[in-house]
């Protein structure tokens, strides 16, 4: 065992200036890579329509193509998770992000449903990265009751990624075409890996880190301990609540993120510059609530609430609000459904925010990457599933049925999570 790091309470006063910590810049560089994993994930959202009409894609055709990159996500998370953890975040965000950014602007020379579908299923197996990866340097650069804000900010940057993907895909076709789409954004991710291999070190190794903040960092951090083996990790009933959880909440988002254009474009009736108009609304919601529900948990946390107790409140609230994805099929007026969809996003996001937290409440750090991958793979196997059965629903009956099962799958996401693996304390493995 590893000489156990000092737990002497430490002055929040005693730390330098904001903008002289560490772990709030490092939060910075997971906010820009989150954007950019996601403005490279959803481009296929917004130029779908023009790809269906011009390669000629039925509904299952683009749901295969979509569970393919879930598919992918679904492959990739143990490989991504295990990197994170013996390489460290270091190498492997920057192994991660430029393997997906090829993939991505690869996209720009495809012809077929078929070379759509294997160039998602790559890109996959290296964006599902970002989240094991996150979560793991949020646990080694933040103490427990600023992790939930932390994972809060890092899953906001997903809504912003969001919200600037309409526009500038949109843009981007209008003023060139498609290939523009997939071929310029891919170029981002390349230049944030530059600032990243820059910057970056572990805690303990970083030269801009400041003693008292590197105290204040591991004053409640567990005791090092030898990391646990990852086939201990699944002999807990914990790790298979978490997973179990994800694998419920996960292909909800998805849905919404892959499928709400198309949606509005052929169910709703708005052309394609009113989607990106209207796109840019539910992310805003979604990261009030992505920022908002980690920061509600933590100061919960702050006034004495268990973390456990903290986690429910805000991921049962959560739950509520996605069951409102029944009222967005249902209801008939713009103004109902529109407020619908964003309270969708805000319940969400808050969910998850805690329920990503909740990993590095249950989980050593030297644990965290590989366990955030499992519940990928819990979430890459929905998530895989979900596109072809809203593929053949959408064909075969509406896009109904398909809504009323995203509404009721958060709920039951939270209550496995809960009733599995009762409190969120540390778990001995």
């Amino acid at each position: 065992m590893a000489e156990a790091i000092a737990q002497e309470p430490v002055a929040e006063g005693a730390l330098p200036p904001l903008f002289r910590q560490v772990r709030w810049w490092i939060l910075t560089l997971l906010f820009f890579v989150t954007v950019i994993n996601f403005v490279d994930r959803l481009t296929l959202s917004y130029v779908a329509p023009v790809l269906k009409d011009t390669f000629k894609l039925s509904n299952t055709d683009y749901g295969l193509i979509v569970s393919c990159f879930l598919f992918g996500m679904m492959i990739g998370e143990f490989p991504m998770g295990w990197v994170m953890d013996r390489k460290g975040p270091k190498f492997g965000f920057s192994f991660a992000v430029i393997w997906w950014s090829i993939a991505n602007a690869l996209h720009a020379f495809a012809t077929s449903k078929f070379q759509f579908g294997f160039l998602r299923f790559w890109m996959g197996t290296g964006e599902c990265g970002n989240y094991s990866g996150g979560v793991k340097v949020i646990g080694q650069w933040f103490p427990v009751k600023e992790r939930a804000f932390a994972m809060g900010v890092m899953n906001g940057a997903s809504l912003v990624g969001n919200m600037i993907t309409p526009p500038l895909i949109i843009y981007l076709m209008m003023k060139f075409n498609w290939h523009a789409a997939f071929l310029i954004p891919s170029l981002l991710g390349m230049f944030w890996v530059f600032f990243w291999r820059y910057f970056y070190s572990n805690p303990d190794d970083h030269p801009a880190l400041t003693e008292a903040e590197r105290r204040y960092i591991k004053r409640d951090h567990e005791l090092e301990t030898a990391a646990p083996r990852s086939v201990e990790l699944l002999g807990v009933r914990q790790t298979w609540a978490i997973m179990l959880c994800r694998l419920l909440v996960g292909p909800v988002i998805q849905f919404y993120l892959f499928w709400l254009p198309e949606y509005l474009y052929r169910t709703r009736g708005l052309d394609i510059k009113s989607i990106g108009y209207f796109a840019v609304l539910p992310p805003i919601f979604g990261d009030l609530g992505s920022v908002g529900g980690g920061a509600i948990a933590g100061i919960m946390i702050a006034r004495g609430l268990t973390v456990t107790r903290a986690r429910q409140a805000v991921m049962l609230s959560g739950a509520a609000m996605c069951a409102l994805s029944i009222v967005v099929v249902t209801a008939q007026s713009p103004l109902v459904w529109g407020a619908a969809i964003c309270l969708v996003y805000l319940g969400h996001y808050a969910l998850s925010a805690n329920m990503f937290a909740a990993v590095s409440d249950l989980f050593p750090n030297n644990a965290v990457a590989r366990v955030t991958a499992l519940t990928g793979i819990a979430g890459g196997f929905s998530g895989w599933l979900f596109p072809i059965l809203t593929g053949w629903l959408v064909d075969k009956v509406s896009f109904t049925p398909v809504f009323f099962i995203a509404a009721l799958m958060p709920a039951a996401g939270v209550v496995a999570l809960f009733a599995i693996s009762g409190s969120l304390r540390r778990v001995e493995v």
